[in-house]
């Protein structure tokens, strides 16, 4: 996401101190124990991105912040901003890293303005935003924020009026209050692209309504909308339109549903699964019980325009019984590999891996590795990577395919026992490769160029 003056965005400021969101910086009442699941709630309620500041003491805290970033960045499909104690070019990088589209300098600590130079050298202007507290602090590293940043952060509310009128690059400005005369007035300023703050954390609902006063003012926001109409969808008898729901991570199909106009303008506009049940004759919002909930990617229609694609990030199971899938009754297998998918093959060898950790079977060597702990584990990766270099060297295909196998294998319990997922490595290659893409001198560790 690149900010644009001239599309007004609403960006949710989450403030993390030991792995809980607090209400603002200068009080200590916490918001939530669970920072990821706020930045979730945040994300599918409209925000176009998070802003999260960092209020870490320590460098000890910090890392713990970063780890807290990490998750968030890869659960929630907006944008992350990250801000607070950043000292360093290696804190830049591990909040680059972790997944944050930008990192925020504080620009009243004369070292940062150095760094903030530096960091955009290195990572690209696009990635390194400042904030600024004052208009005559603005004055003075007006030069810099052109040379170097994108962004700016106006981070209190008495100095955004005079700050958004000055500011050389897009700037999200720090609210107290969210009123349309309010925001009708910072959104004049010529780079004025945004509001945060405490007030935009908790106004949901208004947002929505600010989103259309802003749009009745032929102000550009990002809102979702419909390409199709519910009148152009062609509906059965009882006036619905199936939904084949489609998992976004895995591609597996995880249900089908039924739609009415209610539960489609629902799902359009709050993000979350809505459906119309037949058998109860309501509307209901998966999840709404059970804490299932299913975030809506993208809607597709087929050809015909009477049936719907719904691709969804899912939060536990789908399915009542408890299965990720509704889908897990096989009636025929014609080929056995078309039923073991081999490019799903190893979450299925890493499911039955945490199976044999959670469920112990007698004389299983998965069970042999957990019981001897990290060290054995590690010890017996290195060997067969060992084997696998042996292997390739000697140029023997199949044996090398095998030492890869039993590689993986290995692998997999290691990951099983930091916790640590397929989804997040795809995850953080998916992100490599996309930044390599937009950044030629990316110094990220493993650089594609595709």
């Amino acid at each position: 996401m690149v900010f644009d003056k001239n599309v007004k965005t609403f960006v949710p400021c989450l403030y993390l101190k030991d792995g809980r969101a607090m209400e603002s910086p200068a009080r200590e009442k916490v918001l939530s124990d669970d920072p990821v699941a706020l930045a979730k709630d945040y994300a599918v309620k409209m925000a176009d991105a998070v802003l999260v500041e960092d209020l870490s003491a320590t460098e000890e805290e910090f890392s713990e912040a970063v780890s807290c970033l990490r998750t968030i960045c890869s659960s929630i499909p907006v944008p992350v901003l990250a801000m607070g104690r950043i000292r360093r070019l290696s804190d830049v990088k591990d909040l680059i890293y972790a997944g944050c589209q930008m990192a925020v300098l504080d620009l009243s600590r004369a070292d940062n303005r150095d760094l903030a130079r530096e960091a955009a050298e290195k990572f690209g202007k696009d990635r390194i935003a400042g904030a600024v507290s004052d208009a005559a602090l603005l004055q003075e590293v007006k030069p810099l924020v052109k040379e170097s940043l994108s962004l700016l952060v106006l981070t209190k509310p008495e100095v955004v009026s005079a700050c958004g009128q000055e500011a050389p690059v897009p700037c999200l400005g720090v609210m107290e209050d969210l009123s349309e005369e309010t925001i009708l007035s910072f959104f004049q300023l010529p780079h004025a692209a945004g509001v945060t703050g405490p007030a935009v954390s908790t106004g949901a609902e208004k947002i929505r309504s600010l989103r259309q006063f802003l749009l009745e003012h032929d102000f550009a926001v990002n809102a979702r909308r419909a390409v199709f109409s519910w009148e152009e969808l062609k509906k059965d008898p009882q006036g619905l339109v199936p939904v084949v729901v489609q998992e976004a991570y895995t591609d597996r199909v995880l249900m089908v549903a039924y739609m009415d106009e209610n539960a489609y303008r629902k799902t359009i506009e709050t993000g979350k699964m809505t459906y119309f049940s037949r058998s109860r004759q309501k509307e209901w919002v998966k999840g709404e019980t059970s804490g299932h909930f299913q975030y809506v990617r993208s809607l597709t229609l087929d050809c015909d325009l009477d049936t719907l694609l719904a691709r969804v990030d899912q939060v536990g199971a789908a399915c009542h019984t408890g299965h990720h899938s509704c889908f897990f009754n096989t009636d025929l297998v014609l080929n056995r590999l078309e039923h073991q998918n081999p490019t799903r093959i190893l979450e299925s060898d890493y499911a039955t891996i945490l199976s044999r950790r959670q469920n112990p079977k007698p004389g299983s060597y998965t069970n042999y590795l957990f019981d001897h702990g990290l060290d054995r584990m590690l010890a017996e990766l290195g060997r067969e990577n060992a084997e696998l270099i042996v292997a390739a060297k000697e140029k023997k295909k199949d044996g090398t395919v095998d030492e890869i196998a039993d590689y993986l294998y290995h692998l997999m319990v290691v990951m099983a026992h930091e916790g640590i997922t397929w989804k997040d490595v795809t995850e953080e290659l998916a992100k490599r490769a996309k930044e390599s893409d937009e950044e030629e001198h990316s110094e990220l560790p493993v650089n594609f160029k595709v």
